[in-house]
């Protein structure tokens, strides 16, 4: 069994550049040590808020132990309730998403409106008082079409990325935008090997044949660096803001999030496996079809490729210390018809094969770490400087809750 002070221990003693030590990815400790200091304390990627078109539409979404509702009230707005009944604690949702005028707990029947008050408990007694038993909220933020909740008691600070994001994403107008198709797969991976292997393309060439049709594998555009390093990403991001489109690498102070727009290879415009466009119409204001990708991470959980015709979403979920659930949602101009202006396999085929072979790359590389030979290898600088940013932020974050924590009880 390993305490937080052996957790701890072991993330000062790591070596900067290296993978972790084994217990990072397969200990259920340190699994329970991550839930709790990071999946329950920062802003989870939730849904597109293109997922709940109408009041009334909800989704689920499992965080650890926390299930949590996410729903688009009367009013228009999204909100996020714990999807535990006030009575008993019942589940009021089991489906993954559905859409209800109300929100009733099978159990008693006890009914909440979409803003969370409850509207109806049957023979509670003279002084039962319904406005102490409404849903307990979860914070809720939607930002520029992408919906994040936080399950901390206070939740940080998201004016920067706020601001930041209607600038990058504005332009795709994702509010006009409808799911064309969703992919949830499960990887047989602990959560942080599923980050790592997308915050470096070393593995592309070899690895993603449909992908490498149309994606630059330049460590120098999706590394953790400016684009501008590579004359091909500089000549595209200063293309792009002459044309207003905001595409330079900026990356917040703690380094949780980052925005950069790269371009794709050649004549390019999409990720198909011609190159050409997958959906006639072009999303939101976007100058000109081939405005590449920009790329938007949010750590822990969230990756994304915001095109010219197309928005692709990226949530990972933990499931286990050694079981990840990656969900791919394909959101395209809501007034885009299948058949007519998109093709469904053409728009996801990339994508599909992508997230399959990935897959099975992190399975495999689970299943190397879970021997006993195993120890912590050194990351290449030029091609797996993402993957080094993203280890120092996991690693600064988790030490740096461990040791509140510790402050805490030695007051």
């Amino acid at each position: 069994m390993y305490s937080d002070a052996d957790i701890l221990s072991l993330l000062l003693g790591r070596r900067a550049g290296y993978s972790l030590p084994q217990p990072f990815y397969t200990d259920a400790d340190v699994f329970q040590a991550d839930m709790k200091n990071i999946w329950q304390k920062e802003w989870i990627f939730a849904v597109p808020a293109a997922e709940l078109p109408k009041s009334g539409n909800y989704v689920t979404l499992q965080v650890g132990a926390y299930s949590v509702i996410i729903v688009r009230g009367n009013d228009g707005v999204i909100r996020a309730f714990h999807n535990s009944c006030r009575h008993r604690g019942s589940r009021i949702c089991a489906a993954a998403k559905g859409s209800a005028p109300k929100l009733v707990c099978p159990y008693h029947q006890w009914t909440y409106e979409l803003d969370g008050k409850l509207l109806w408990a049957r023979e509670m007694g003279a002084d039962f008082k319904p406005e102490e038993h409404g849903l307990k909220s979860v914070h809720c933020a939607n930002i520029s079409g992408m919906v994040f909740v936080c399950l901390a008691e206070v939740a940080p600070d998201m004016s920067g990325l706020e601001k930041q994001a209607a600038r990058y994403l504005g332009p795709h107008d994702l509010g006009n935008l409808k799911v064309a198709h969703q992919s949830t797969i499960v990887e047989k991976g602990n959560w942080k090997l599923v980050v790592e292997n997308n915050r470096e393309c070393y593995h592309c060439s070899g690895s993603h044949p449909s992908l490498c049709r149309t994606f630059p594998d330049d460590p120098n555009l999706v590394g953790a660096d400016d684009a501008s390093t590579s004359n091909a990403g500089k000549a595209h991001v200063e293309r792009c803001e002459n044309a207003g489109l905001p595409a330079k690498y900026l990356i917040s102070p703690n380094e949780q999030w980052r925005f950069v727009r790269i371009p794709f290879l050649g004549n390019a415009v999409s990720y198909t496996m011609d190159g050409k466009a997958a959906v006639a119409k072009r999303i939101g204001t976007v100058p000109f079809d081939n405005a590449g990708t920009c790329l938007f991470f949010h750590y822990p959980n969230t990756w994304n490729h915001f095109l010219s015709d197309q928005v692709l979403t990226f949530r990972v979920l933990p499931v286990g210390p050694m079981e990840t659930e990656v969900t791919t949602t394909w959101l395209v101009h809501k007034d885009a018809e299948e058949g007519v202006d998109y093709d469904l396999k053409r728009l996801s085929e990339v994508w599909i094969h992508t997230n399959d072979e990935d897959r099975r790359i992190v399975e495999e590389n689970q299943v190397g770490i879970l021997s006993p030979a195993y120890e912590p290898g050194p990351y290449s600088p030029v091609q797996e400087s993402g993957v080094i940013q993203f280890i120092d932020w996991y690693a600064q974050t988790l030490e740096a809750a461990l040791i509140g924590r510790f402050r805490v009880a030695a007051e």
